[in-house]
């Protein structure tokens, strides 16, 4: 059964409830087959027994009205009577042909099959009789049809009857069976059920108690075990539990809580006499910085003086190079005019040089028409000279032409000449007038440079203004904070003397627990520093001091206190203390 105790409470609880689900399973399934057995029995009943008694006693009706109806016939002498007696007689004689019918259907006795075929053959002659009699009294033979009637269909009527008589007490013999066989079932079933009914119910008793006891005794420990740590005992020793169910595992927690309690117990125990004694070596340390800081602060009190003389100084510097800025940005723009203005002069020039040239090509046009006139006035003399008296006026006014074109010849040829000399004189005005352009765009381009070099310095002089007021604040910040520092300092002081009565609290808090049996729960108070510890921390923050203070003392101009004598034994545990205190 160790299996059973390794399952889950989960999967014990399904165990316990298929169990009896199973036995529920069980009861219902006989319940069915009893219910079927039941069933059975009143089927048959209702489908054998009872219909067969049904049908012989409609058998028998019907035989009975049929004979009632034959006499009716036979003795009135109402012709409508007899013709309503014989309609209704041969209706029942339909009729109970139909119940025959049906009845055969449902013999199932074996007495009942004996009797069927003589049944049967009686029934024929009891139909073979009536039909006799009914042919005779239509015939008019009255008497004769009343002889058969009495004679021959007495006697098989009452016979009929009998049979009718003794396959229904059959039939009631076979119901009443049925019904005592449905009865025995019936009480043998109800007896079964409740005996399954109450195995059931006290293997659903038995199953719950045995599963909850499984669960509540494992519960019931834990709750002892952890009511007892509650306590402050850690006495308690939870043995090793195999099991793998919840119970098991919550018992493996509360063991290994046990223990990591325990465990840690014993380590604050251990840690608050270590916390005091290191919080009063913390206390005697932070008196020391205090002391190194207030000089640190003192020092950075010059050094901020300092700065804010050097950020005037560099604040002039950025003043005076911002100026020499601004003059070199108007001897720019006045380089760029000059610059353009010679641009102008050039395009003159040339302008001036173009209408020269111009004038020139005119000129040429006037020398060519002078000698072309010259040329025309030679000719009019020459055909004056043809013409004799005729021609003298018309000569007179060609040598008067003549002398006008050479007189218009001479004169562009020395206009030209002018012009030419002109033309030359303003090429070479152009070319001086355009390495003037030149050299004035070298002007306009070096001031320029100069220009950006002096804004580049204005813009150093004022990152270095700017810089230099960030270092100022800084130093200023960093003596606030410095400041600052020694209040904090003097706070730490006080927070080490507070954690060494925390610790001392701490002690008697964690005393209230047992670690073992022989400990009794007692008050515990935090131990003093040990002269030895004490000494060690001197020894580890009195070097500390001039090797600070005498780099300081050196840079202002101040006397550096004179260092305490160290401790001539020191071990390598002291150098790295008084390493660490150096640090924070």
């Amino acid at each position: 059964m160790k299996w059973f105790y390794d399952l889950k409470i989960a999967h014990k609880l399904n165990a316990g409830f298929l169990v009896v689900l199973v036995f529920i399973v069980g009861l219902g399934g006989f319940s069915l087959i009893q219910l079927e057995q039941v069933n059975k029995s009143s089927a048959e009943l209702a489908r054998d027994w009872l219909p067969s008694i049904d049908s012989l006693s409609k058998i028998s009706l019907a035989l009975a009205r049929s004979r009632s109806f034959d006499m009716q016939q036979v003795l009135t002498d109402d012709k409508k009577e007899e013709q309503a007696a014989r309609e209704r007689g041969n209706k029942q004689m339909a009729l109970l042909e139909k119940e025959m019918a049906r009845y055969a259907t449902l013999v199932s006795d074996p007495r009942e099959k004996e009797l069927q075929p003589e049944i049967g053959r009686n029934i024929a002659a009891y139909k073979a009789a009536h039909e006799r009699m009914e042919k005779l009294f239509i015939d008019g033979q009255k008497q004769a049809a009343y002889v058969v009637l009495t004679t021959d269909s007495t006697p098989v009527y009452r016979k009929l009857q009998d049979m009718i008589n003794e396959l229904t007490e059959v039939n009631a013999k076979g119901a009443a069976a049925s019904e005592l066989a449905a009865g025995k079932v019936y009480e043998q079933a109800r007896m079964a059920i409740f005996v399954l009914i109450g195995t059931c119910v006290v293997l659903a008793l038995t199953l719950s108690w045995w599963i909850a006891r499984l669960v509540s005794r494992p519960l019931a420990q834990a709750v002892s075990i952890a009511r007892q740590v509650a306590e402050g005992d850690l006495t308690a020793r939870i043995p090793d539990n195999t099991g793998r169910d919840e119970t098991a595992q919550l018992m493996a927690a509360l063991k290994q809580m046990n223990d990591n309690l325990l465990n840690i117990v014993q380590e604050v125990r251990t840690g608050t006499d270590t916390i005091s004694t290191a919080s009063a070596e913390i206390a005697t340390g932070n008196m020391d910085l205090s002391s190194r800081t207030e000089q640190q602060a003192g020092a950075l009190e010059e050094t901020a003086s300092a700065m804010e003389e050097l950020t005037s100084t560099v604040r002039q510097n950025s003043d005076n190079a911002r100026q020499a800025n601004q003059l070199a940005v108007s001897a720019s723009e006045v380089a760029e005019a000059g610059g353009q203005v010679v641009g102008k002069v050039v395009h003159t020039m040339d302008a001036i040089n173009e209408s020269s040239r111009r004038i020139a090509d005119i000129i040429g046009v006037i020398d060519g028409i002078a000698f072309q006139t010259n040329i025309l006035a030679l000719n009019a003399a020459v055909e004056a000279a043809r013409a004799g008296e005729q021609g003298r006026g018309f000569a007179v006014v060609a040598s008067e032409v003549r002398s006008l074109a050479q007189r218009s010849a001479s004169a562009a040829h020395e206009i030209k000449a002018l012009i030419d000399d002109s033309v030359a004189k303003v090429d070479t005005g152009t070319k001086l007038v355009g390495e003037a352009g030149q050299t004035m765009n070298e002007v306009v381009a070096s001031v320029k440079r100069v220009s950006d070099i002096v804004a580049e310095i204005t813009a150093a002089g004022a990152e270095q203004s700017q810089g230099i007021e960030q270092i100022n604040n800084a130093v200023v910040q960093m003596d606030e904070n410095t400041q600052q520092n020694a209040a904090l300092v003097e706070q730490a002081a006080a927070a080490a003397k507070a954690l060494q009565e925390q610790a001392a609290r701490l002690s008697q808090t964690v005393g209230v627990f047992r670690l073992d049996a022989s400990d009794v729960p007692a008050t515990v108070h935090a131990k003093p520093a040990k002269p030895a510890m004490a000494a060690a921390a001197a020894r580890n923050i009195t070097p500390a001091r001039p090797a600070v203070a005498a780099p300081r003392a050196r840079s202002l101009g101040q006397t550096a206190p004179a260092a305490r004598p160290a401790t001539p034994a020191k071990s390598q545990h002291d150098s790295a203390d008084n390493g660490d205190w150096e640090q924070f």
